[in-house]
């Protein structure tokens, strides 16, 4: 029975925060709200992680609540942070208004990272489901929060139109699966597909189309430009690292695990959907001058690059993969936080709002170079380091091809990174005294955006450690 505890402590205490914002948020005064609610969401986040890696460190994978869950590495690893990713975009709600007063916006936050949480250690379709809609429904209500913005409004009714469509067709998938086989759990299943059969190749392609919607795959992608430009800019953060992560999760676990003896075929498929979805994102991306779309389809690009590791169906593949999405959890929190400050100053999200940066708020101008020059994969930040080892794990078994479309895709991506950073560095405000117009941080968000710097530093110079966790959830996964 401990064992079962210990492997949903996390979401125990997930469930006890939420708990206690709700009951403590009345006895506050309006004027106190948007500190208090924040520094309890995000110092409860952050308790909840240093707790549970105290306490419920998985050992020997096992299967607990009757193989509904599945205690690993795997899961654990990627649940941490889940919650370090709320804990972040907490501290950048904070700032924004309408937002950063309400209870039940962080009390969505913590009900979506409970469901992220449940998709990393989901071990059977039905729990798999559930965790998924409890992820999606919250997020479908964040995205729309800002109920007296027409952009808000649209981006949440847009998400919720597709992602109910995805999720009909991702449920279909589940029954056909439960209507062939009789069973459910997962590692079940993976006894029973163990040669071809075009039948659980047309499951397959239900469950991809669910999946893919997820992380924003082409051409399952056109949700994403619209949400992430409508959306609070912190609920557009945790939308493109934590929600793309967790998909990313139930993909490996699902297709290394379910279908191993149609490899041959879905490989090829996801190579496909690779190649497609890094030249659609980075090429449209160009031509963005609205920098919430830009990085919309930037996460488009990325989720190509991550999807490589998956391809090479390997254990290093599967380790570059959880690498990968370490690195951009970090990364692209990091954007999207500066994004919100000078969104929030500014009133506006258009490019030209970064001219002079540099001269207005030379921390914050830092902050974008590191986080910019990581998503173009230059070293030593993070996302150079994430780079090649998918490359190398593709290039291992022979998907050459692939590795050079990533390398050329992410040579047209450094070009609107550098763009965006010319912008900041280069150009000056017309007419005007940029010392005038200054930036000034909030003490959450020079916190959050020191921690996630760092991080980024941390993983490109000092990526043994990052290496091993991603490692330790690769074995586990075979």
């Amino acid at each position: 029975m401990s064992g079962n505890l210990m492997a949903i402590l996390p979401e125990i205490l997930l469930l006890v925060l939420g708990i206690l914002i709700l009951v403590v948020d009345p006895f506050w005064k309006e004027d106190n709200r948007r500190v208090n609610l924040g520094w309890l969401t995000s110092g409860g986040l952050a308790v909840v992680a240093v707790v549970s890696i105290l306490v419920a460190r998985p050992g020997d994978a096992q299967l607990v609540f009757g193989g509904m869950v599945r205690y690993d590495w795997m899961g654990f690893s990627f649940k941490m942070f889940f919650i370090f990713s709320a804990a972040i975009t907490a501290m950048f709600m904070m700032d924004i208004e309408h937002v950063g007063r309400r209870a039940e916006a962080y009390l969505l936050l913590i009900a979506a990272t409970i469901g992220m949480t449940l998709m990393a250690s989901a071990a059977d379709l039905i729990m798999l489901y559930l965790s998924i809609e409890t992820t999606s429904i919250p997020l479908y209500v964040l995205a729309g929060f800002l109920k007296d913005d027409d952009r808000s409004t649209e981006a949440g009714f847009k998400y919720l139109l597709f992602g109910a469509l995805t999720s009909t067709i991702l449920l279909y998938g589940f029954s056909l699966l439960y209507g062939l086989t009789g069973k459910t759990n997962l590692y079940d299943l993976g006894s029973l597909f163990t040669a071809f059969n075009p039948l659980a190749l047309g499951i397959l392609l239900l469950v991809l189309i669910g999946l893919a919607f997820k992380v924003s795959m082409v051409p399952f992608h056109f949700w994403a430009p619209d949400v992430y430009e409508g959306a609070p800019t912190p609920v557009t953060g945790f939308l493109s690292t934590a929600s793309k992560a967790a998909g990313f999760v139930v993909i490996l676990r699902l297709f290394v695990v379910v279908f191993p003896g149609i490899a041959v075929n879905w490989t090829l498929i996801l190579a496909i959907l690779a190649t497609l979805t890094m030249t659609v994102g980075n090429f449209l991306a160009l031509a963005q001058k609205n920098i919430k779309r830009m990085l919309a389809y930037s996460s488009i690009a990325h989720a190509g690059y991550a999807m490589i590791g998956v391809v090479a169906y390997s254990k290093l593949g599967v380790t570059g993969t959880a690498f990968y999405l370490i690195a951009y959890i970090l990364t692209n929190l990091a954007a999207f936080g500066a994004v919100a400050v000078v969104g929030r100053v500014t009133g506006s999200d258009d490019m030209k709002a970064y001219y002079g940066l540099q001269r207005r708020a030379p921390g914050l101008a830092l902050v974008m170079l590191v986080a910019f020059l990581s998503l173009a994969g230059m070293p030593p930040f993070g996302g150079f380091v994430a780079k090649v080892f998918v490359f190398n794990a593709a290039i291992e078994q022979g998907w050459i091809w692939l590795a050079v479309v990533g390398v050329l895709n992410s040579i047209v991506g450094v070009y609107y990174y550098l763009t965006v950073l010319k912008y900041v560095y280069l150009y000056r405000m017309e007419g005007e005294e940029e010392e005038k117009h200054p930036i000034v941080l909030s003490r959450p968000y020079a916190i959050a955006l020191t921690v996630l710097s760092l991080g980024i530093l941390l993983v490109g110079a000092f990526f043994g450690p990052w290496y091993a966790i991603a490692n330790s959830a690769a074995i586990n996964l075979f």
